[in-house]
């Protein structure tokens, strides 16, 4: 069980629903918020995606925009690039390695 208690019920409910995305798929910010209960709330979805802080329990990385870009996903340029090696790398079920940036 996960503790996510001074979150709204909202947030809770986001949470939960993104830990329903399967691996190496993805979801819209609008699906995230009719799962959560508020269907025309998807910035809202974005919002609490934002505020994960466990994203190895609630893979945030799997929500995208619905025009089919990534949304956002951290802070800076190589945020995006890193849930785009996310996905890629959930998508085709090998570990590639990750971008240059990330190595130390």
């Amino acid at each position: 069980p996960t503790d996510f208690s001074g979150a709204t019920q909202f947030m809770q409910s986001a949470w939960e629903a993104c830990r329903s995305i399967p691996r190496g798929q993805t979801r819209t910010y609008g699906w995230l918020a009719e799962m959560a209960g508020s269907p025309n709330a998807p910035r809202a979805a974005g919002q609490a995606m934002a505020r994960n802080r466990v994203p190895f329990l609630v893979p945030c990385h799997r929500v995208v925009a619905s025009g089919g870009g990534l949304g956002g996903y951290g802070r800076g340029k190589s945020a995006l690039a890193l849930k785009r090696w996310l996905i890629e790398m959930e998508v085709s079920g090998s570990p590639a390695p990750p971008p240059h940036w990330w190595r130390s």
